[in-house]
This record gives structure tokens, sequence and C-alpha cells, in this order.
């Protein structure tokens, strides 16, 4: 009698060990982490994502802007898991492709009759081309501390586009096959993964300056870089404003330097219906564009600053206003010492932007104010470009319509390149 009860004992706490252990593994990340390189021929930020069955590397450029992800398809895409919707299909719908697509040749992944059309766009060029919206699996690595990456976890039925080749001629780095996407919209990475892991909607950019790698954080911080600070905390929040084309804007009510205010024309910092005084935050710009006006005065206050007396000013090196002779800067871990710029946003609160993030070396001995002319009818007065992004976190809280940004953090000892991605990850 006692080892029968023994046995029954031993049986139930085996049954309940495998529930918890299948629980365990099949619960839902809380985060995923995404790896980010900086390429150096083009200044661009490029991941490389586990697409397809079986699973393959493939390298795109993060498009902070952008809709949908998208990937050409034509170069021997093999996958066991690719579909493509029907036209006029609820997936269709969702994607607010209205379209249906036709394809002449050999049906292949890319390229089938009586599916949804969906126009891609190079985020460079600006060059369109009309692709064919498809499913299949993306993996990404899980991290539920948000100090190292985990196990990589599945999207079976990820909407994306397959886009012709010729998009990716001009602009783009090479090697890359599509574009990644991080805008507000239906089908766009964050918001497919916050809908399938039921996550907030939620991501943090930390782009790296070096020859390092970055992360992308999506999910709730916290979000640890060696020797473990949470970069999330403490950070600054302002209002974040979403077009309708999914891009992300926030209100910029002056720019100091050096504590004092540069004289500009206040209606091109004054959003309108029309677009006017809107500031777009953009991963495809590498350098923050500026309206002329706003250019010209940002360049001539950099430039007459006291802290900057004794430092000759050189010929400018295109497309930039101010440079200087960099033989005659200083150098802390803040990079030259120049004068800050800050960005005072809504609320007053303060974007300060270092040397490290101000300054471009431009060519040998010549250091150069990385802000360039927009032109005169720009769409946007001011365009935050991943210069002044890097080593930086931005965090894009979706839900709650706030930007949080942490200003360097090289003042806290670290930097985006610090993140753990050394431990193993467990590969599908």
């Amino acid at each position: 009698m006692a080892s029968f009860r023994f046995l029954l004992f031993f049986l139930f706490t085996l049954s309940f060990l495998i529930i918890i252990s299948e629980s365990q593994t099949t619960s839902k990340p809380t985060k995923l982490v995404l790896q980010v390189a900086k390429d150096r021929a083009t200044n661009l930020h490029v991941a490389n994502i586990q697409k397809r069955t079986p699973p393959l590397k493939v390298p795109f450029v993060i498009d902070l802007n952008g809709r949908f992800m998208w990937v050409n398809c034509e170069n021997q895409y093999l996958s066991s898991t690719y579909n493509a919707p029907l036209c006029h299909s609820t997936l269709c719908s969702k994607a607010n492709s209205h379209y249906c697509h036709k394809c002449p040749t050999t049906a292949r992944p890319g390229c089938h009759n009586n599916t949804c059309g969906l126009m891609a766009v190079n985020p460079v060029t600006h060059e369109a081309a009309m692709g064919e919206l498809a499913q299949d699996a993306l993996w990404l690595p899980s991290s539920t501390q948000g100090s190292s990456p985990g196990p990589m976890v599945r999207v079976p039925q990820f909407l994306f586009s397959c886009a012709p080749s010729h998009l990716l001629q001009r602009g783009l780095p090479r090697k890359t096959q599509g574009v990644a996407d991080l805008g507000h919209a239906p089908i766009s990475l964050p918001i497919q993964l916050s809908s399938h892991f039921g996550f907030q909607q939620k991501f943090a950019l930390c782009l790296t300056s070096t020859n390092e790698n970055g992360v992308i954080f999506f999910g709730q911080g916290p979000y640890y870089m060696l020797p473990g600070i949470d970069v999330s905390r403490p950070v600054s929040y302002t209002p974040l404003t979403i077009s309708q084309q999914g891009e992300y804007h926030i209100n910029v009510r002056a720019i100091k330097i050096n504590n004092k205010l540069v004289p500009l024309n206040s209606s091109l910092i004054t959003p309108t219906k029309v677009g006017l005084g809107r500031v777009k935050l953009c991963t495809t710009t590498p350098y923050t564009v500026l309206e002329h006006s706003i250019f010209n005065a940002l360049n001539k206050a950099f430039a007459d600053d006291q802290q900057l007396k004794g430092v000759p000013q050189v010929e400018n090196v295109q497309p930039f206003g101010a440079c200087f002779d960099s033989r005659k800067l200083s150098f802390t871990k803040m990079g030259p010492v120049v004068p800050n710029v800050d960005l005072v946003l809504q609320n007053n609160v303060v974007w300060r932007i270092h040397g490290t993030n101000s300054m471009v070396q431009a060519r040998p001995g010549v250091m150069c104010l990385g802000f360039v002319d927009g032109g005169v009818r720009p769409t946007d007065s001011v365009v935050i470009g991943t210069l002044q992004m890097e080593d930086n976190l931005l965090q894009f809280d979706l839900a709650s319509s706030r930007l949080g940004f942490s200003s360097s953090l090289l003042y806290r000892r670290t930097r985006c390149s610090n993140f753990n991605f050394t431990s193993s990850t467990t590969t599908p």
C-alpha cells in the first residue's frame, strides 16, 4: 500500500514538473533584442534578421519611419513557409493594400497572380516599386532580463512585402537585401511583434557610433548595458506625434548654443497643419537636416561662441557649414570640447547634444558641425539624423505617445555597443 501511494505521489510530481516545464518553455517573452551595426560607407544602420524556413540571416537597413518590412525575393528566395495572401482578403485590408498584383512570369515568391500589391520605397533615394504582400517565418532573440540575448523565438506568419531587386541598387549599403521598418503602422515590425507576443507597444533604439554592434529592444525595459547599467533609467520624456504616414515627430520649442538662444523665425519650429515646424526623427539620414535659415543661424551662433575662441575656422567641407582646425581642439570622453547644442522640447525638457554627437571628422585635421542644409521649402523644418542619435537611448512608447531619451550614455560610463551580445543564443 505504501509503495502504491509512493508511486501515485511520484507520478503526480512528475506530471506537475512536466506542466511547469512546458509552461516555461512555451511562455511568451517580455522583450526581444536585435543586433544592429553601422555601415561606414553610408553611415546607415543594418541588422541581420533571421527569416524563412529553414531560417536564414538577411541584412536589412533600419528605417525608423517605414510602414512595413520589404525584402528582395528575386534572388533564390527559398522557404517552405512562404505564403502570399489573395487580394481583397482580410490580411490585405490589414496591410492597407487595395491593389491586385499580377505577374506575367512563372510563379515564385514575390510573383503570383491575384495577390495583394504593396508599394515599397527605398528610404534614401525615395524610388518606389510595386511588391507582393507575403507571409513567412521570422526569428528574433528573446531577452527576459534585458541584459543579454536568450532563446530565439518565432513569428510563424509575419507579414512583409517582396519588392523588386532594383530598389536596392542605389543609396543603401552593399549586400543589404531589404528594409526593416519601425514606423507606426498595422504591419510594421514593432506592431506585429507586440501583437504576437502580447507585450507593450514599446521599442528602444541604441545605435552605435563605433565599429561594434548597437541594439534595438522591443518591449518594456529595463535595458542593461555593461557594466550592468540600466540605461532606461533615468530618461526624460517628451510628447511623440505620429503622422498619418506613421512617421515620428517631436516638438522643438527652441535651439540653444551653450545655453544661449539661437535667433530663429519661431514659425519654423511651430507645428502647423501643412507640416512646417514638424521635427522628424529619422534613421536613414546620417546628419540632422535643417531648413536653410535655421541652418545658417545655428552655424553662425556655434562659430561665434566664446568657447571656440582661438580655434581657427577653416574652409567648409560640403555638405557642412561650419568647419574648424581640429588640431586646435581639446578632446574628452564626450568627444571634441565644443559648445553644447540644446534642443529645447515640449514641457521644457532638454535634449543636450555634446561634441561626440555634433561634430564630424570631415577630413584629416578638419572637424565640422554635423548638421546639413535642407533648403528653403523642406517637408520638415528639422529632421534629426543618426549622428545625433548614436550612443543615446531613444524609447518610443507608442501606447502613451511619448519619446523617452537619455542624452549621451557616455556620461554614464557606457555606450550602445555595451549590450552583452557575447552570451550564447539558442538557434532555431
